[in-house]
């Protein structure tokens, strides 16, 4: 998702005051209102925990299921309101984000789609190109994190072999192996660059 979009408070992704509960993608998803208007407390409480970090998830998950049963949850407000009965009065922008985010990530399936993303963006690699991808989700980088990982392994043999007999090549290498973080400065003037993680991997040479 870019600033841009974020920005734009028809497109439901923010928690500024009457926005409506869209954040989708695409037109073919569900909105974050018909998600919510439909999703079992089991999987809202995983989506807030994981997703989310929160704490407080069942509870969360609960009250809002209690308040979509007198009335949709159709704007920011909605939401807001639900976090803040549940977090109390000294909830705020930071607490709405996360499970915002969390909501958003959901609607989207947008880890599938990093899954599917990541192996498909390599294949269009050139040999010793660079791969680079922010993340600003602890989710998305672990996806990342965990792809690069593999990438770079090679041997796929089950441990306690006496030696490789897959004869598999790693794909490349990570570069730095750390992910780049934001410098306080930049932080300063661009107060999104706070969560964002910056990878790369270097595909290798062709043989």
């Amino acid at each position: 998702v870019s600033s841009r979009q974020l920005d734009d408070t028809t497109r439901g992704f923010t928690f500024r005051p009457g926005a409506p509960l869209d954040m989708r993608m695409g037109p073919d998803a569900q909105t974050a209102g018909e998600w919510l208007a439909g999703v079992e407390e089991a999987d809202l409480t995983r989506v807030l925990r994981e997703w989310g970090d929160e704490p407080q998830a069942r509870r969360l998950a609960r009250e809002l299921i209690r308040r979509r049963e007198h009335a949709p949850l159709s704007t920011s407000d909605d939401l807001v309101n639900a976090i803040r009965a549940v977090l109390g009065a000294r909830s705020g922008p930071g607490d709405f984000a996360r499970i915002f985010q969390a909501v958003r990530i959901a609607v989207n399936d947008e880890l599938a789609g990093l899954e599917l993303a990541l192996p498909a963006m390599l294949a269009a690699l050139t040999p010793g190109g660079t791969l680079a991808v922010i993340s600003y989700h602890s989710g998305e980088d672990r996806v990342t994190k965990g792809a690069f990982r593999d990438w770079a392994a090679g041997c796929s043999c089950p441990p306690g072999l006496p030696q490789c007999i897959c004869d598999t090549r790693p794909l490349g290498v990570s570069v730095p192996r750390k992910a780049i973080v934001a410098e306080p400065a930049e932080i300063a003037t661009n107060s999104r660059a706070r969560s964002a993680r910056l990878r790369f991997f270097r595909k290798a040479d062709a043989s």
